[in-house]
């Protein structure tokens, strides 16, 4: 039992069928171990939030076609290259981002350049990582 059930947990899920929900606004996949964002497209003009985390996703080909993502909560995935970082400037509405124990965010906030670097990056970002972001021409108003 316990073999069919690891083959099982080592599966890799792929996202389908989400054609007949075009009008969600929230969708959670953590612990599926879906390797990418295939699959999305049909929810791409509506969905506000894709809580994503613990899966095993390195590049994110394809996240662009989510026009109205606010909240992308993928901690515990496998980014590792800034260029896949980069594309979330593709996201125009991208608000909130959650990256914690990817290999990327490990990497460079052992050497304390995480939080400037995207910060750069996704100017549009309020939080990061559960954290406020506070830009210098924010403080200058209040």
């Amino acid at each position: 039992f316990l073999r069919h059930n690891k083959q099982w947990y080592q599966r890799r899920v792929r996202v389908t069928n989400l054609n007949g929900l075009k009008s969600l606004k929230i969708l959670s996949l953590g612990r599926n171990n879906i390797k990418s964002f295939s699959g999305l497209e049909p929810v791409g003009d509506t969905l506000e939030e894709l809580w994503i985390s613990y899966n095993l996703i390195e590049k994110m080909k394809g996240i662009g076609v989510l026009k109205k993502l606010q909240v992308l909560f993928m901690s515990n995935n496998q980014v590792k290259d800034w260029s896949e970082l980069q594309k979330l400037s593709e996201l125009p509405c991208l608000v909130d981002l959650n990256m914690v124990s990817n290999p990327i965010e490990e990497k460079h906030s052992l050497d304390n350049t995480w939080r400037a670097e995207i910060e750069k990056k996704l100017v549009k970002l309020k939080k990061l990582d559960g954290i406020p972001i506070v830009r210098q021409d924010e403080e200058d108003e209040g």
